[in-house]
């Protein structure tokens, strides 16, 4: 559904208007196209905190976006591996604050950032990098955790479309793949993130020990993508088809002419059944006898009303597509061993299930249990099967759902973070296809974001 008030406000009345009433002035997103795959000017290379042990350099080169451009005039207490700020704002910063060890260093992230921050293109990309918390140093956990909250606020203060994420990281190679998304139009809807990246990479994907397509990184891969007919699912099937991947559309019988319609499109495949079924794991795992790469938990209802309102029958029937069906799915198919090693398990959470939502009792609890599913399985889905799990969870998105809510709350959901406007199913998407990725194997057991920094919840 048009945005029209995003679209008034591109106009010149509709500038002053808005700025005459202190209104939100929502920024036009760059998405990723075909034709603009990446941002478009340079990357400004910062660090506060001392030296560090991460080699950012020959990484940063592989991002697409060319360095800073030497004999420019910048003049910070960072060092800057670039030079200075050209006359045109950088695209993208990178401040490697991973040396921050107590509260003196900690000026140098404001000395990095304050004379660059406003001169950032809009549409911009601002990542800062941090250590992991040191469980025996107070003072650098304090310090580090800090680094969050200078996150967060900034990203709600830095307007026209640009993000503001960290990262939590001691092996700059494990990042890429991080990297690369989140300085790059992918991910336009995607700020206030705290992402943590692990060191050990997963091996098992076909020609994992090659050298990564970064073109087609899914090539020769089956992903499976459960509510895929239309909405969100369609458009994961559509990104992970994109990326080389041969995708399984799954949904209900009801959705088999979508399904068949979307496989026929991207030249994939479709499957119907009830995901809710006892035996659709063993089904799935018949269907696809020799094995699944990625798992995409994207399947979801709602059938809201108040508690107190709420009969039994809406409250299980929620449940049970939302979180029984993703845990007895994923249990199924990983008993079976139809998960190759070096696969990725990808799931559908909510900011409903993080920062809770009137009305929506059952599905805020579905969607936390997908966030528990996640933190809990992780670690052992690696280290048993060679599997990550992470999660990814959706704010205001831009579909057939929320064009339904009535207007006046539907406006409320669309301005209430810091880019001022609803996602897209694509923005879902790409976060979901980086999360699959073959290179973001040291990224496990994160639940993402994809809200535009919503006000609700962290």
């Amino acid at each position: 559904m048009a945005d029209r008030y995003l679209s008034f406000t591109a106009t010149a009345p509709g500038r002053l208007l808005t700025r005459r009433l202190g209104l939100p002035q929502p920024a036009a997103l760059s998405r990723w196209t075909a034709e603009r795959p990446a941002l478009e000017g340079h990357l400004t290379h910062l660090t506060a905190g001392g030296p560090t042990a991460l080699d950012l350099a020959p990484v940063l080169a592989r991002t697409g976006l060319p360095a800073e451009p030497t004999g420019s005039a910048r003049s910070t207490g960072a060092k800057g591996s670039g030079g200075t700020t050209a006359s045109s704002g950088p695209a993208a910063v990178v401040l490697d604050a991973t040396g921050v060890r107590d509260v003196d260093a900690l000026a140098e992230v404001h000395a990095a950032l304050h004379p660059v921050v406003r001169s950032v293109a809009a549409s911009g990309r601002i990542v800062v990098l941090g250590a992991p918390l040191d469980a025996r140093d107070h003072h650098q956990a304090a310090v580090q955790q800090a680094l969050e909250g200078f996150v967060r606020s900034l990203g709600k203060e830095i307007g026209r479309g640009r993000t503001v994420n960290l990262v939590r990281l001691t092996d700059a190679s494990a990042a890429e793949s991080t990297l690369r998304f989140l300085l790059s139009p992918k991910s336009a809807y995607v700020s206030g993130q705290v992402i943590e990246v692990g060191t050990e990479e997963v091996a098992g994907f076909p020609g994992s020990d090659g050298p990564v397509d970064w073109a087609l990184p899914l090539a020769g891969r089956t992903a499976l993508v459960t509510g895929g007919a239309r909405g969100i699912g369609e458009a994961v099937a559509e990104t992970l088809a994109r990326d080389g991947a041969h995708v399984v559309v799954l949904d209900v019988p009801q959705a088999e002419e979508d399904a068949r319609r979307v496989a026929a499109r991207l030249g994939c495949s479709a499957l119907t059944l009830d995901i809710t079924a006892a035996d659709a794991g063993e089904r799935i795992a018949a269907e696809l006898p020799d094995g699944l790469d990625v798992l995409i938990h994207n399947a979801g209802i709602t059938r809201d009303r108040r508690l107190v309102n709420m009969p039994a029958d809406r409250w299980s029937t929620v449940l049970d597509v939302n979180l029984a069906s993703v845990l007895r799915t994923t249990d199924a198919l990983l008993a079976k061993g139809a998960l190759r090693a070096g696969g990725r398990i990808v799931a559908t959470a909510s900011i409903a299930g993080l920062a809770g939502n009137a009305g929506q009792t059952n599905y805020g609890a579905s969607k936390a249990g997908v966030a528990g599913l996640v933190r809990s399985l992780a670690p052992r889905a690696l280290a048993e099967h060679g599997v990550t799990v992470n999660a990814v969870a959706p704010g205001f998105i831009e579909t057939r759902m929320t064009a339904a809510v009535p207007l006046f709350i539907r406006e409320a959901g669309r301005r209430m973070n810091s880019l001022a406007q609803g996602g897209l199913p694509v923005d879902v998407a790409e976060t979901t296809a980086w999360l699959a990725h073959p290179a973001s194997g040291a990224v496990n057991g994160q639940v993402v974001r994809v809200c535009g920094q919503s006000l609700l919840g962290a």
